[in-house]
């Protein structure tokens, strides 16, 4: 590919603007290698220095990364808009999508009657003054999070949980800084870090969430904040347990300064209880988006945390965004507030419970081991991700190839369940068993 897209330039900003520019025009697509420095350096007469600081740039926004022996390359979802995804191959024509990581959008709540009412009801008018959480979403937010045992003291709105993320760890870590974050873990997030500057450093998972042994060494290194998903983590579909929080807990004591940040992006979607890190550590924050129960299109998110890492969160928004609309906030409301809404919630998640378990067990019957305590996906770990992914999409079954979910974690295949009907399950458990040959590994941790 580098051989057709011709990169020029003679200072470190006009080379790392080339490339980025054969990145948005699809020249140079996902996971292309760049030439060696001294290679590219000899090419176009500048020092080897000039072009190491070049990919030095583009690594610290995220556009390329280093590979080992392998050099350097464009990273498999670089942060630039471009014409062309490059992330994964359309699924062949009639074939089952199991790669989206989206809910089942037939089980989505219809906002039809609440946006009627609220159209009809009188409102005043928000302005720069006094626009921010609404008190009544905030009243319901602190009643919720209260019951599972998270402190609403503080609390503020974000525009979904990743957003809340990035302004969280914009706020307290800097470009280079260390964060620990779980392997296999949520490819956005892996993404946003990247994009940062920051250096991920892998904290390995098993069903029950992070294990403590991989939260210390990670901790050990320097690094300044955590990422946890309580519940219905992504891709693997593990969940923190009340014993596993315990002994985290205790990891976390000897880390009074890292910022712990907990995503539970899937809420009243899973069927286990949470099991909080809220307040391990003097600096700490809880997201609850609403965007898996209710729709991805309702791009909110309640962040609540000590004073100090709320206030900052806050404060960002409001010398930049400003505010969450208080429309999205009053649909929110008016979805909690409705019994029939929460019941059609409460149905998906036992509809995917289902599925997910159901998948699971099909799989098990052919041997193949998996994980996924909650949520909607599923891992299979296998020796070979592109003979699975691609055997699977000879069979009409597309899945997310694991790679860009890892870190150093050992191969596999994620499968969403949202798509699956109840007679898709035995076929697909059979598909993934052939596709799987006897590769498959016994964890997906390293």
């Amino acid at each position: 590919m580098t051989a057709q897209y011709q990169i020029v330039g003679t200072t470190a900003v006009e080379i790392s603007a080339s490339v980025e520019s054969g990145v948005r025009t699809g020249a140079l697509l996902p996971g292309t290698p760049l030439p060696p420095v001294r290679v590219l350096a000899d090419g176009l007469g500048v020092s080897a220095g000039t072009v190491a600081k070049a990919y030095q740039a583009l690594r610290q926004r995220g556009v390329v990364e280093t590979a080992g022996r392998n050099g350097t390359r464009v990273r498999p979802r670089p942060p630039v808009a471009t014409g062309r995804s490059g992330l994964r191959l359309p699924p062949p024509t009639g074939a089952l999508d199991l790669a989206t990581g989206g809910p089942d959008m037939r089980l989505v709540p219809s906002y039809g009657p609440q946006l009627a009412a609220l159209a009809e009801a009188p409102g005043v008018p928000v302005t720069y003054e006094n626009a921010g959480v609404l008190p009544e979403l905030a009243e319901i937010a602190s009643a919720r999070l209260a019951a599972d045992g998270v402190d609403p003291t503080a609390l503020t709105v974000t525009s979904g949980a990743l957003d809340g993320i990035e302004r969280l760890l914009a706020a307290h870590l800097r470009s280079g800084d260390r964060v620990a974050i779980e392997d296999p873990s949520w490819a956005n997030l892996i993404d946003l870090v990247a994009t940062l500057g920051l250096e991920p450093v892998p904290v390995a998972v098993d069903d029950e969430g992070p294990t403590p042994a991989a939260t210390h060494a990670a901790l050990a290194t320097g690094a300044r904040a955590f990422v946890v998903t309580t519940r219905a983590q992504n891709p693997t579909g593990a969940a923190v347990s009340a014993r596993r929080a315990t002994a985290l807990r205790a990891v976390l004591t000897a880390y009074p300064q890292v910022l712990v940040i907990e995503d539970d992006h899937a809420a009243e979607l899973s069927a286990v209880p949470l099991a909080s890190l809220a307040g391990a550590t003097r600096s700490w924050a809880f997201l609850r988006s609403v965007s898996k129960p209710y729709g991805p299109d309702l791009r909110v998110a309640v962040l609540a945390g000590d004073e100090a890492t709320v206030a900052r969160v806050a404060g960002r928004m409001r010398v930049g965004a400003g505010w969450v609309s208080t429309l999205l906030q009053s649909l929110v409301v008016a979805l909690w507030r409705d019994e029939r809404v929460g019941a059609a919630v409460a149905a998906a998640r036992d509809s995917y419970e289902r599925r997910r378990t159901g998948l699971r067990e099909a799989l098990s019957g052919h041997g193949v081991a998996s994980t996924g305590r909650t949520g909607i996906n599923v891992w299979v770990p296998v020796g070979d991700e592109t003979r699975a992914v691609t055997a699977l999409r000879d069979e009409g079954y597309a899945v997310a190839p694991g790679s860009i979910f890892r870190v150093n974690s050992g191969p596999g295949i994620r499968i969403t369940v949202s798509p699956l009907g109840d007679d898709d399950i035995g076929p697909l458990a059979a598909a993934v068993a052939r596709a799987v040959g006897g590769t498959a590994s016994r964890s997906f941790s390293a």
